[in-house]
């Protein structure tokens, strides 16, 4: 589990370091906010693409294959950022030309890192059974929770000499390569012809799942369609909250900049962005360590609290004029989110049968990836064209997912 963990821990740290520190590098290369955002655009499309294309080839060849992928281009894709920022910073290349060169690189990630997440997800899931699902998805989600606390807050700390913004770029480079090395030398291999899984295989501290099924000998499972009617309302749970967080994180880091007056300064913007990264990050764990554990919240429950809560902590965001109430505003938000995104997951594991696992995590990898498409970029575009019209957006999009489950509840009672 503590490997399942690092894998999840160390893109998250470092896609959210990279959140830290790209709206001053932006500022830097002179490059429009907008352009800043739809840099992420293209390997968000190959992402959604991708994932579940990686999670039906985890089914054969297992999911530990995949994840070893993942984070080989997760670090190719990182360090191969980090160089073409730095050479439109030190004026090598003209910011055009670097930003693109970014949204190049970003695309490995997009295009091969997509394999992790799902990976990890059917790897637990088929070491779980149903009543403990939601719990242990909650941990691996809270892995990614923990990465945007560690991220914003050492991404000020790696600005180093010589490096400057990219610092970053360099530190969490090598950190995938050592938990890349980890996961080769010491995760259970679960790809056909080795051990089988759960009560088949060792147990290794994930419980018993009951029974699951070899990979050689499991019959192959029907292709899983997006248009399933047990994924369907999840999925549309899981599209209108994922938009929801993704403008809102698109957003944040230029709001600080225009609120606290540092767009003159964008060196010293990292610090405020990443700790108001940060405090959400530790909302979000909050929810995913305490609040589900403690409250015994199912799929249900879980997603219609987060998006209660999120919908609440925008509007004191939108309303915030100082770092207190932006930071406060934006914990709020991520509490909400991170109650809802382990809900959305467990309730789309939960909906289909244990062999269309790994088509189901894919799908759910694919949702998670086209909030990120051109979500950002249309929030920053509303943003600096009319900043209540961003608002107004995200409040729908999270107000929509409660009249989802609301109308849902109604029919049924009826």
């Amino acid at each position: 589990m503590a490997l399942l963990f690092a894998v999840m821990l160390t893109t998250a740290a470092g896609n959210t370091a990279m959140q830290s520190v790209m709206p001053s590098i932006g500022t830097h290369l002179r490059i429009p906010d907008v352009w800043v955002s739809l840099a992420y655009s293209w390997s968000a499309l190959l992402w959604m693409l991708m994932a579940p294309f990686w999670a039906r080839r985890s089914d054969r060849f297992g999911r530990k294959a995949m994840m070893a992928l993942g984070l080989c281009a997760f670090s190719l894709s990182f360090g191969l950022c980090g160089v073409a920022l730095l050479a439109g910073l030190k004026g090598m290349v003209s910011g055009i030309s670097a930003i693109l060169l970014f949204a190049l690189a970003r695309s490995i990630y997009g295009t091969f890192g997509s394999a992790a997440p799902p990976a990890v997800q059917a790897y637990v899931a088929a070491r779980t059974g149903p009543d403990e699902r939601t719990r242990a998805l909650s941990m691996v989600a809270s892995s990614f929770g923990l990465g945007t606390v560690l991220g914003p807050a050492l991404a000020p700390l790696l600005i180093l000499p010589g490096l400057g913004l990219i610092g970053p770029f360099a530190a969490f480079t090598a950190g995938a390569l050592i938990v890349f090395a980890l996961l080769r030398w010491r995760l259970p291999d679960d790809s056909p012809g080795n051990e089988a899984i759960g009560p088949h295989g060792p147990d290794h501290g994930f419980g018993d799942p009951g029974p699951v099924a070899h990979p050689d000998v499991a019959p192959s499972p029907r292709h899983l369609r997006w248009s399933d009617p047990r994924l369907r309302r999840w999925l549309i749970a899981g599209t209108m909250g994922g938009q929801a967080q993704s403008i809102l994180l698109g957003v944040v880091g230029f709001l600080l900049l225009d609120r606290l007056g540092l767009r003159h300064q964008p060196d010293l913007a990292a610090g405020p962005i990443g700790l108001v990264l940060m405090c959400g990050a530790i909302a979000t764990l909050l929810a995913q360590w305490g609040l589900i554990p403690l409250l015994g919240l199912g799929p249900r429950p879980s997603t219609m609290a987060g998006m209660a809560l999120a919908a609440v902590g925008a509007l004191v965001v939108a309303l915030g004029h100082d770092l207190h109430s932006i930071a406060t505003g934006f914990a709020v938000c991520s509490l909400g989110f991170g109650l809802f995104r382990p809900g959305f997951t467990a309730g789309a594991s939960l909906a289909v049968g244990p062999a269309e696992q790994g088509q189901a995590a894919g799908i759910v990898a694919a949702v998670n990836g086209s909030a990120y498409i051109v979500s950002p970029a249309i929030g920053v575009w509303l943003y600096n064209h009319s900043s209540w019209m961003v608002w107004t957006v995200i409040e729908m999009l999270a107000l929509g997912v409660l009249a989802l489950f609301l109308a849902e509840r109604r029919s049924v009672q009826a």
